[in-house]
């Protein structure tokens, strides 16, 4: 059997570009003929004008508080599925409510790429532990599997001795869910003397992995993967054998934004993950995540050719309230590029002598002694709120996405 799911996970980079914008140009085309939501928001924009990454990140990005919006006025979906499409077949419900379709279509999700990178083949048994009530991540694995050829125990969550005991008796050869409960199965079984050593590999998603706990699973001879993705998009990125960053699904096209724009940033620095589906069912185009992350130098070992990324880095959304007021990292970024002297700024939300105190700290090459008090004037004006500015070398400040740092402590 191949390591590679297909051969556009090996594609050389050109290739792999050329076919993509051309596939965004025709989503950009199909979405302002085939749905509500983006004849809208994308009125006016020619596809003859997407040619390249700095092109494309021009367009709005769609945000979850949107789709939170728009199905308030128009269920189930805000307008964002196709109207040309056969109907959906079934109806999610994630937190928020955001209501999200499923497809009566093989794999709708994508997820089987991620599988079969794990090692899941033609005829594995998968014991599948994500939840199959309201939201789509017990069906998003489930349908994956069968794609493969696997069939599935459909375990859902809890009821951990009635988890053990199917795994002893029917002896699966996969797991999927997330580490955390894997561990707590694997604990029951080791109290209840049951032999669950059928599982050899695992592919995991929906919370941190950190390196003692894969070792513990290793130590018992499971090969433990991950992969990242959202109930909006289905999978965005997975862990090959390599095990070195998440390589991006070919489903999707995925760019690294400063928190609270939409512009792209360096190879390397962390930012917001925004993905646009490339699938003609739920097209949603520069979908932000609200994670954080960044992009890998190079190519993967194991010889897939896609972008990597390092993983779930935080999360973007840095809303501080301050003083009553909120700030948003969409105001900081005005107050930037009110000063082109500033390459990169952080605010810091403090508590000090039992006050909210801001500062913006500023990288910056400039040696004018009054650029402090303008910049603070800055911060007034936008913010609405004084605030200190201090003054950094260039590399000074942290690689973490951060743009506003709450770091108060009322103890």
């Amino acid at each position: 059997m191949s390591e590679y799911y297909d051969s556009l996970e090996t594609r050389s980079a050109d290739e792999r570009a050329q076919a993509q914008f051309a596939a965004l140009r025709e989503q950009i085309e199909h979405v302002q003929n085939d749905t509500a939501a983006y004849a809208t928001s994308l009125k006016g924009v020619h596809r003859g004008d997407i040619i390249d990454a700095e092109s494309f990140s021009k367009l709005p990005l769609t945000r979850k508080s949107e789709l939170i919006e728009l199905q308030q006025s128009e269920r189930p979906f805000g307008g964002y599925t196709a109207r040309n499409i056969a109907h959906y077949s079934h109806v999610f419900a994630s937190p928020g409510p955001i209501y999200e379709p499923g497809y009566a279509v093989p794999d709708f999700w994508r997820f089987a790429r991620s599988l079969h990178a794990s090692g899941f083949r033609q005829g594995d048994l998968v014991h599948n532990t994500f939840s199959y009530h309201f939201t789509p991540a017990g069906q998003m694995f489930d349908s994956a599997a069968a794609a493969l050829g696997c069939a599935v125990i459909p375990a859902g969550v809890g009821q951990t001795e009635l988890q053990v005991q199917t795994i002893a008796d029917l002896k699966p050869d996969a797991y999927v869910g997330t580490p955390s409960f894997l561990k707590i199965i694997l604990e029951e079984a080791d109290r209840l003397g049951s032999d669950v050593s059928s599982i050899s590999k695992a592919m995991m998603s929906g919370e941190a992995l950190p390196p003692p706990l894969r070792d513990g699973f290793s130590e018992r001879g499971i090969r433990v993967q991950q992969c990242y993705g959202t109930a909006d998009l289905g999978l965005i990125a997975y862990e090959s054998s390599a095990r070195e960053g998440l390589i991006i699904d070919e489903g999707v096209y995925v760019e690294i934004v400063r928190p609270g724009t939409g512009e792209l940033v360096d190879e390397g620095e962390v930012g917001e993950v925004v993905v646009t589906s490339l699938g003609q069912h739920y097209p949603l185009i520069r979908f932000a995540t609200g994670d954080l992350s960044a992009i890998l130098s190079g190519e993967s070992p194991c010889g897939r050719t896609n972008l990597r990324i390092k993983g779930w880095m935080g999360r973007a959304d840095q809303t501080a309230k301050v003083r009553g007021m909120f700030i948003h990292p969409e105001q900081v970024d005005k107050v930037i590029k009110r000063h082109s002297e500033i390459a990169k700024a952080r605010l810091i939300v403090d508590w000090v002598e039992q006050a909210d105190q801001i500062t913006l700290q500023c990288e910056s090459e400039s040696s004018d002694a009054s650029l402090p008090a303008a910049i603070a004037d800055s911060i007034r004006s936008i913010c609405k709120l004084r605030g200190a500015v201090e003054i950094v070398a260039p590399g000074a400040l942290p690689n973490d996405g951060k743009v506003i740092d709450d770091i108060r402590s009322y103890d």
